[in-house]
């Protein structure tokens, strides 16, 4: 009798090159799961279907990075929005610009498609949101409200509202036929990443960068059940079709969340590191994540996945169960969505004062004609997916096939090589030296081959012997990474003892004393986290450091040095130019001038901080975006 194949719950599908340059945003086709878009540094939009190699499009255009990238629900329709504050609408099927929206002053960080209109909302870092017809190409509404970066927008099922999430720590609901916020959910303690609506009640799920998942009531306007304790920032969450149950896409692993009462139903490991996007097809969770300029997805089997009932062991953090709270079968149903057979009614347009926004349909669009192209890389696949030969197959999408999930004693690595693409050669040459700055996420040493370590084996016989020699090899520098790392260990040791006394600024003065900068970085990883333990003298010690960090070849090191950074000049940038701009007082006052001392010290050391932000501001990824933002914030100090 045949031995039945067991297969995985999780699996690696596929890893591409996606970009000439790094990958800065990409999103999934809900409807489908098999369409990917992704936008990089080389300002480009390229299309994929998902397990297939080739591109099968290439939209150009844009004239900065491309920083949001979303596709429409019948996937016929994609908007990106670039670095520069410029949106461009593509047709899929007509393979042609559609239009290109002007009108925000800094980085596009979110868009969204209406459900049923032809209406596209926009976030930016420059706090705006916008609603725009694409069909008259003008700014129909901008709501304001955020006082920083908007970082995800999403409509509400019948189309009639509209959830923003922002780095200001909130989510805020606007309704679209009145022009105006409904409501403020506040609660969050850092950046708020993403928002989801329930697809059949009035429900809003909120992730968030203080590694919390809060569901609110969007009929009383309150928080239902939040749920902590998430592994890092929660970046991408996803209702289950039929609204059961809440995916959470976490670092390396996937859990399934219930809110009433809030519960952990199951987790499953996924090697996908910071997963950016999830799409669910065919009973199929569809997850892909990006770094530097490749693009990997991944598949986990729904049907082994546990969605309902009692909560489950995290094999994540430790091996005892959560707190079992029995399901509440009997909780009243929340009110449903009632979605229009038709299009919906245009919201209430705004007059116009914006020049950019006044603009001329037939000039604009013979330019853009002009400078945007749509280069079909594969026809048959292009042909396939966007000129099908019966257009009502369309509607609803077509059904595909589930991916074949692999044996579960495959013993293939699921790091995979990323290989560019045969189409993609002549357009993306791959670089083959090795990368300046040093990511954060590996899994090889950098510049270190295990083969170089050890003998060549020359005759069988002497394989014994081989052993003994690889063993003494890989032994040479063991002693020496001991002494490494009990050094290391000490060091620690020396500033925990300090900081258990609660003296934030000695402790801080001790990590420095000790000339290590990943000490300095392990414990400002601790104080960015609250931001109440900042004070005006721990900048001055703090400042010299993170200048020293963003020259760092550590991509981990430079991330510390931006957030702290960030911080300082978010909290003490405002009260140090008023301090120094301020007249000087009668008589003496020695704690104003101590005060003011600091902040001479500050202002120099940021002044000389900005030089390098400034200079860095140029680069390309997730560093030049917070170089840029930096750059922004120090504008005061030119």
């Amino acid at each position: 009798m045949a031995t039945p194949v067991v297969t995985k719950t999780a699996w690696k599908l596929q890893e591409i090159v996606a970009h000439a340059s790094n990958v800065s945003s990409l999103v999934l086709g809900k409807a489908s799961g098999r369409l990917l878009a992704t936008g990089g540094d080389d300002c480009r939009v390229n299309l994929w279907s998902i397990n297939k190699p080739n591109c099968i499009m290439s939209l150009t255009g844009h004239t900065s990075p491309v920083e949001s990238v979303r596709l429409n629900t019948p996937e016929e329709l994609i908007v990106a929005g670039s670095q520069s504050g410029s949106i461009r609408v593509w047709d899929l099927e007509a393979a042609k610009i559609l239009r290109t929206l002007m009108g925000h002053k800094a980085n596009i960080c979110s868009l969204d498609f209406h459900p049923y209109g032809e209406f596209v909302a926009s976030g930016s870092q420059d706090t705006n949101i916008k609603l725009w017809d694409i069909r008259r190409k003008g700014c129909v509404f901008r709501y304001k409200g955020h006082t920083q970066a908007v970082r995800c927008l999403r409509f509400s099922p019948d189309g009639k509202w509209l959830a923003s999430a922002a780095d200001d720590h909130t989510v805020k609901l606007w309704d679209l036929t009145a022009g105006k916020m409904m409501s403020e959910f506040p609660g969050h303690t850092g950046p708020v990443n993403v928002v989801e609506f329930h697809p059949n009640e009035y429900l809003l799920a909120s992730g968030s960068s203080d590694r919390t998942i809060r569901f609110w009531d969007l009929e009383k306007f309150q928080v239902v059940s939040c749920i902590e304790g998430e592994p890092g920032p929660v970046r991408s969450v996803l209702f289950n079709p039929d609204g059961c149950c809440l995916y959470s896409g976490c670092q390396d692993s996937l859990r399934v969340y219930g809110w009433e009462p809030e519960r952990c139903f199951d987790v499953v490991l996924v090697s996908w590191g910071k997963v950016a996007d999830l799409a669910v097809c065919n009973d199929q969770l569809i997850g892909v994540a990006f770094s530097q300029s490749n693009v990997s997805s991944y598949v986990v089997d729904l049907t082994r996945v546990t969605r309902t009932g009692t909560v489950a062991q995290d094999p994540v953090q430790d091996s005892r169960p959560l707190a079992q709270q029995p399901a509440h079968p009997s909780a009243p149903l929340r009110r449903i969505y009632e979605r229009p057979g038709t299009a919906c009614s245009k919201p209430q347009r705004v007059k116009q004062n914006s020049e950019s926004e006044r603009r001329s349909p037939s000039s604009e669009d013979d330019r853009d004609e002009r400078e945007s192209r749509a280069e079909i890389q594969n026809a048959e696949e292009y042909n396939e997916i966007f000129q099908p030969k019966n257009s009502i197959s369309r509607t609803p999408p077509r059904r595909s096939e589930p991916f074949p999930a692999p044996p579960e004693d495959d013993m293939v690595s699921a790091k995979e090589v990323a290989k560019p693409s045969p189409a993609m050669d002549s357009q993306f040459p791959v670089p083959n030296a090795e990368p300046t700055i040093i990511p954060a996420t590996r899994n090889e040493p950098i510049g270190l081959k295990a083969s170089d370590f050890l003998p060549a084996v020359k005759i069988p016989q002497q394989a014994e012997l081989v052993d003994e020699d690889a063993m003494s090899q890989i032994r040479k520098g063991h002693d020496t990474m001991c002494v490494v790392l009990t050094s290391r260990h000490k060091n620690l040791d020396t500033v925990r003892a300090v900081w258990t006394t609660g003296d934030i600024k000695t402790s801080v003065d001790s990590a420095v004393a000790i000339n290590d900068l990943s000490v300095v970085v392990d414990l400002l990883n601790i104080v960015n986290q609250k931001a109440s333990l900042w004070k005006l003298d721990l900048c001055t010690t703090v400042l010299p450091q993170i200048e020293k960090l963003l020259q760092s070849k550590y991509e981990s090191y430079v991330q510390t040095g931006c957030t702290s950074l960030k911080l300082i000049l978010q909290r003490f940038l405002p009260l140090i130019t008023d301090i120094l701009a301020a007249p000087p007082s009668v008589g003496v006052d020695i704690s104003r001038e101590e005060r003011l001392h600091k902040c001479r010290l500050c202002y120099k050391q940021l002044k000389s901080i900005s030089g390098l932000v400034k200079s860095k501001s140029g680069l390309s990824g997730r560093h030049g975006s917070a170089f840029r933002e930096l750059h922004l914030l120090m504008a005061s100090l030119d």
